[in-house]
């Protein structure tokens, strides 16, 4: 687990990066502040890995904040002026993130953070597809520590999103989050009832809702439709394929 600060003059803010980090799974929260001194001392302290740290703040800058850490910890950059955004890259921040944040784009910088701080072996992470003796198939997916391991029943998966070389396998409840590439995963699940619609989506035909136009909407999620899939998508619906 990645030791997570967040440091913001806004509490707001702040508190938008912590739910953020409650979110994700290899990310540990162990404190929110507005008062960069104080974060500064905790770096100092030996007990944080990563700060997500405001640039405009006013007794101490985000940059003056990590010229002085000297490198003690890893650095991801929240603010809402992207002229700073060079200087930051110069002083070998981790990421740059521009408010509003959203989830997705959190997420990928916390990625390239654990690239960095907590490398993970694809061997120890790799999705597990099996078939039990009474034929009900099912995915084993690895968990967020070594030994931990998920079963998850196809016929419980909604949907599962692509993130770079993350997926996000969702059920009606629970988020999964592996490490493993959509593309890899795409030649291990049937199809039917699995299709990929989007570059970054791969869906259960048995759980859609409704069609609108370049839409697919599962549960409260709506899912688009990429141009590259939209023909044989529309093929396998006119069909009314099964799994």
């Amino acid at each position: 687990m990645i030791r997570c600060l967040a440091v913001d003059d806004e509490s707001y803010a702040s508190d938008i990066i912590a739910a953020f980090i409650n979110k994700t799974p290899f990310l540990e929260l162990v404190g929110t502040t507005t008062n960069a001194f104080e974060a500064l001392n905790m770096v100092q302290e030996g007990k944080v890995d990563l700060v997500f740290l405001d640039i405009q703040m006013p007794e101490l800058t985000g940059i003056q904040f990590l010229k002085i850490c000297g490198g003690k910890c890893k650095v991801i950059l929240t603010t809402a002026y992207p002229e700073y955004a060079l200087e930051g890259f110069d002083l070998d921040v981790v990421d740059y993130l521009l408010k509003p944040i959203s989830y997705e784009r959190f997420y990928k910088a916390a990625t390239k953070a654990q690239q960095i701080l907590a490398p993970v072996a694809p061997v120890q992470q790799e999705v597990i597809v099996q078939q039990s003796a009474q034929g009900n198939d099912f995915i084993f997916i690895k968990g967020d520590t070594k030994n931990k391991f998920i079963k998850v029943n196809y016929d419980d998966i909604l949907y599962i999103e692509g993130l770079k070389n993350y997926v996000s396998v969702y059920t009606a409840t629970q988020r999964i989050i592996t490490y493993q590439s959509l593309r890899e995963l795409e030649t291990e699940l049937p199809q039917p009832p699995f299709y990929r619609i989007h570059k970054s989506y791969i869906i259960s035909l048995e759980k859609i809702k409704m069609i609108d136009g370049n839409t697919v909407f599962i549960s409260d999620q709506a899912i688009p439709i990429g141009e590259t899939y939209k023909e044989e998508f529309f093929k396998v619906v006119r069909e009314g394929k099964r799994g």
